[in-house]
């Protein structure tokens, strides 16, 4: 089994859908320019209420990925 090493990032996702989509939204936008993503951690949940409805999620998580070898 290898020894990995892993480094986190904070991120912050959005989504006027739902947590899930602003968790996908903000591991698809990372994943364009930090690779061997392996896992996240939501840390905090929060949205804006606009006219007594949810209008806006966002998602504060962290993101581990591998180093390169």
């Amino acid at each position: 089994m290898s020894k990995h090493v892993y480094k986190k990032l904070e991120l912050v996702g959005s989504s006027p859908d739902g947590v899930e989509d602003a968790i996908s939204n903000a591991i698809a936008r990372c994943s364009e320019s930090v690779h061997n993503l392996r896992w996240f951690e939501v840390t905090q949940v929060r949205g804006e209420i606009a006219n007594g409805k949810i209008a806006h999620y966002q998602v504060a998580m962290k993101v581990g990925f591998t180093l390169d070898e």
